[in-house]
């Protein structure tokens, strides 16, 4: 069966209700209609944004950024680097989202429609280390604020939120700056981040985490001005649940006057997926999320029309030559390295490289995300070059990697190669014994299981058969585990052929 939507149908849903890597995500409610965006780190295109009628099923639509700039600088994979824990805003008549690159500053983009046109990235703020940018424009003053945190590992300084004044046109901003939250001052406060502003009731309220990503909890912050002083509260932690480190998101209101936080969880492998709470503002006028401070597992559904389930797309037959939202390139990509046709088929064209033996360097992977359920992933592989050393496949890319697919020898024959490179590797080697592919095609498999450990099989013309041990995929640093297609070849001259891919598909395997 195909991946599943988190609606179960009965009024009810289980979180997350986005299981995969939809890491940092922030939203909005813009008449019927919830739209969300995630960070994309150094893939192209990057800013996804996904549409909803309900909070609980979610379509991919687009994605706001087609290039990541300054493009020099993305020509070859950065894989935790580029769009940092975007925010995304809709005023005077625009979808507005800002981020924060943390080697180069805080940018903008804009459009009239969540679909665009949306401009080209516009630099707010050059610096290094400014991350985690979120604008307020107050409707009742006319001002325009802004709100940032800081990276340690390019600024020197982290555990603070930087506030300015902003222009009203979101083009710049009016002063230095002044630190607004210094988590220095809160007792047992560390890795204070991810700001989200907002009005409510006369106060400024700034939502924001703490505690890293993989052990912290989610605070607020609230004053009658946006520079200070500010009280805070933790308003969401793990309690007794397995939710580890619920933080970083945002904070949504519906049509009906209903409160909901969505936010993320830190699931190794599978980076950050995402989670609905339900929230309440207390006695005290401080917001209650989840079961009284704890993350729900199954919850009422949001008081909004019944929708029919959906999930973010998975499969992809390729039409035309074309691929679907879902997929992103790990890198700025070039003109020519996937051909459009007249019938079904991915055709990418075997791009030489110098780093042929190392996936982690190729900007050329045509990935998405690693579901966060058992599943098994599969696709029609036909290798068509005839340069020796040309290889093509599927493979799971992360901090380690391991593939499964073609090769051409020098000798003219094709074989079935399935190779893998350790975290600390600079080349990969073989994870299994080649077997010759005597038509140049095969069906490929990669069952994910618990824990996202991998199994490998293939068949070539005598039926299914299992490939190389276990392989546990692996993160990156902030980046969960990538599905990948790719085609490449050696260092030389001229076009080295290219290589079809069919009938990609990723079902639910539940054991």
């Amino acid at each position: 069966m195909a991946l599943t939507s988190a609606d179960l149908g009965d009024g009810t849903y289980r979180n997350p209700v986005l299981d995969a890597d939809w890491s940092d995500p922030d939203l909005l409610c813009v008449g019927d209609d919830f739209y969300l965006t995630a960070s994309s780190f150094g893939r192209v295109p990057g800013l996804p944004l996904l549409h909803s009628r309900d909070l609980v099923n979610w379509t991919l639509v687009g994605h706001a950024l087609q290039l990541l700039e300054p493009a020099g600088d993305f020509r070859k994979p950065r894989h935790d680097c580029g769009v940092w824990a975007p925010s995304l805003r809709h005023h005077d008549d625009r979808f507005w989202i800002f981020w924060g690159d943390p080697d180069h500053g805080i940018f903008q983009v804009n459009a009239p429609e969540i679909r665009g046109p949306w401009t080209r990235p516009h630099l707010v703020k050059e610096g290094k280390g400014l991350i985690d940018a979120c604008p307020l424009w107050d409707e009742e003053t006319g001002e325009a604020y802004l709100v940032h945190a800081w990276a340690k590992s390019r600024a020197g300084v982290k555990n603070r939120l930087t506030g300015h004044r902003m222009r009203p046109d979101g083009t710049g901003l009016l002063d230095d700056g002044k630190v607004i939250i210094d988590g220095d001052r809160i007792p047992g406060w560390f890795t204070l981040e991810g700001p989200k502003a907002y009005r409510r009731d006369g106060w400024f309220w700034i939502f924001a985490p703490a505690g890293g990503v993989e052990t912290g909890w989610q605070g607020a912050f609230r004053s009658r001005g946006f520079f200070g002083p500010y009280e805070e509260r933790v308003v969401l932690e793990q309690g007794d649940t397995e939710v580890n480190g619920p933080h970083q998101g945002g904070w949504v209101r519906t049509g009906a006057g209903e409160d909901w936080f969505a936010h993320f969880q830190q699931r190794g492998p599978y980076g950050r997926v995402v989670h609905l709470q339900p929230m309440r503002w207390g006695d005290d006028s401080w917001p209650v999320l989840g079961d009284k401070g704890v993350p729900v597992a199954v919850h009422r559904k949001p008081r909004l029309p019944p929708q029919p389930p959906s999930a973010p797309a998975t499969d992809d037959d390729f039409p035309g030559g074309r691929f679907g939202r879902q997929w992103q390139w790990t890198a700025n990509p070039h003109d020519g390295w996937a051909t459009q046709h007249s019938g079904d088929g991915l055709r990418l064209s075997c791009v030489r490289r110098v780093d042929a033996h190392d996936l982690r360097r190729l900007p050329n992977v045509l990935t998405q995300r690693l579901p966060g359920t058992p599943a098994t992933v599969e696709v029609e592989l036909r290798l068509d070059s005839e340069e020796p050393g040309a290889r093509a496949g599927l493979a799971v890319l992360g901090d380690a990697f391991s593939w499964i697919g073609l090769q051409r020898e020098a000798h003219g024959s094709v074989r079935l190669v399935h190779r893998f490179a350790e975290s600390v590797a600079e080349r990969e080697r073989d994870a299994a014994h080649p077997r010759q592919a005597p038509e140049g095609r095969a069906r490929l498999w990669i069952e994910s299981g618990a824990g996202a450990r991998c199994r490998f099989s293939y068949d070539v013309g005598g039926g299914r058969q299992p490939s190389g041990q276990v392989f546990a995929a692996t993160p990156w640093r902030w980046v969960g585990a990538l599905l990948g297609l790719f085609a490449l070849a050696p260092v030389g001259g001229g076009h080295a052929g290219a290589a079809a891919f069919t009938q990609f598909r990723i079902t639910s395997s539940f054991r």
